[in-house]
């Protein structure tokens, strides 16, 4: 610890290009702290937090009621395996699947866990209720996708970086075009042997694509139609994120005061990550009503820390802090509100073509082309500026600060957003 304490920002990230495997390619800052939307270096500079670890930490940085959950729990019990029931894991289970309107849960830790699991569930159903032929089940997704980068969801990816050399791949899977009816129709009815069709509510890591409008819910129509289970992954989306309880509410939801309840687009699938702990401890989950879930048998498929105490009581904190803090509502506003103030500062520059976003998941478009390093030289300049943002597919960059932001935070953070723009004039 006390190495650790004297750290430079210069020294870690020494550390890390030494020691570490070379995976991913960091901002150079070095956090040490967090607390609601804000970060702090190893230094002492604040910072406006705007990635919130992917989306993870909606309920804002080291949340007192979640990690007072968990530090809680962890002084009591922290692990037993599912060899063995423990007293809080039925309670999270009854909780969240109530929340979300289903039958049961699969708890599991990591997103990539959950979409995995979300898969095996959707092949098992394929060939035990509609009948496919064994080894014959399909399943479609969509082009410039992200679920995650185990081997077998890097098969149907198109990323060349997160494809190339990791081969062979796994079978069974169609890539269609994102926020296309007809193609998916097309698919549908021609193949018997489709069991069912994962898609993000939004395409976040490709840069916030927004799908035309119903195109969501025509989409869960077409699968109704031709027996396909429709599996939305709301990793990322979900959880307050969009301005909605769940990006598949569409346009009714717990954020609009005259909502009915009744989300727009139900999944039958649904999987969940990320912020179901408020970023501070892996929890993730797949929820199923029971016509599905019960393919699931012992032995089929499981975790040994997914379930676990821990993670059960701070899924369950994250959720409550969602609900008490009126996070959707607040997101729906704080992201109108951001959209409509960039709108009125893109026409006057030329760097920036467009924003575009649901909620506080947002991105602006670059005008520039993806192999440059404009958007890379933004977010270095926004850094300095004390905002931390981060490029995505070369040209685009992402913002999505925690959801516990007020709208004076905000537009504080508009102001060094387009200040900083402002200097990249030529």
């Amino acid at each position: 610890m006390a190495i650790l304490e004297t750290l430079t920002s210069k020294d870690a990230i020494a550390l890390e290009e030494k020691h570490g495997a070379h995976n991913y390619h960091p901002l150079p800052v070095v956090l040490s702290k967090g607390e609601g939307v804000f970060v702090w270096d190893v230094e002492g500079k604040k910072y406006y937090d705007f990635l919130s670890a992917y989306s993870a930490v909606n309920q804002g940085h080291c949340h007192p009621k979640i990690v007072g959950a968990m530090v809680e729990q962890a002084q009591t019990l922290t692990l037993t395996s599912r060899a063995f029931y423990n007293d809080v894991l039925g309670v999270y289970e009854k909780y969240v699947t109530s929340t979300f309107g289903f039958d049961k849960v699969l708890p599991m830790n990591t997103g990539a866990e959950a979409v995995e699991t979300a898969l095996k569930l959707c092949r098992k159903w394929g060939y035990e209720k509609k009948g496919i032929a064994e080894n014959e089940v399909e399943i479609v997704v969509c082009e410039n996708n992200f679920h995650g980068r185990t081997t077998t969801i890097i098969s149907f990816s198109n990323d060349p970086v997160a494809r190339k050399n990791f081969g062979p791949y796994t079978n069974g899977f169609i890539k269609i075009e994102y926020d296309n009816l007809t193609a998916l129709e097309e698919t549908l009815k021609d193949n018997s042997n489709v069991a069912g069709f994962l898609v993000e509510p939004i395409q976040g890591e490709a840069g916030v694509y927004v799908p035309s409008e119903g195109y969501l819910k025509k989409a869960k129509d077409l699968c109704k139609k031709y027996n396909v289970l429709f599996i939305a992954d709301e990793v990322q989306t979900g959880i307050a994120r969009t301005g909605r309880l769940l990006a598949t509410c569409g346009n009714c939801s717990c954020a609009d005061k005259h909502c009915s309840g009744t989300p727009e687009v139900k999944a039958d699938i649904l999987i969940l990550g990320k912020a179901l702990s408020g970023g501070a401890y892996p929890v993730s989950a797949v929820l199923a009503n029971d016509d599905i879930m019960n393919v699931i048998q012992p032995g089929n498929h499981g975790s040994t820390f997914g379930g676990n105490p821990v993670a059960a009581k701070v899924g369950i904190a994250a959720l409550d802090v969602v609900k008490e803090e009126k996070l959707a509502q607040n997101a729906f506003d704080l992201g109108e509100l951001f959209r409509a103030e960039l709108n009125k500062f893109i026409p006057t520059c030329t760097v920036v073509n467009s924003v575009r976003g649901k909620g506080l998941l947002n991105a602006i478009l670059i005008n520039d082309t993806e192999d440059s390093s404009t958007a890379w030289d933004i977010c270095m300049a926004l850094k300095e500026n004390g905002l931390l943002a981060k490029p995505t597919h070369g040209n685009i960059i992402r913002f999505a600060p925690p959801l516990v932001m007020n709208k004076e935070q905000l537009l504080a953070c508009v102001s060094i957003i387009t200040t900083t723009i402002k200097t990249f004039e030529k």
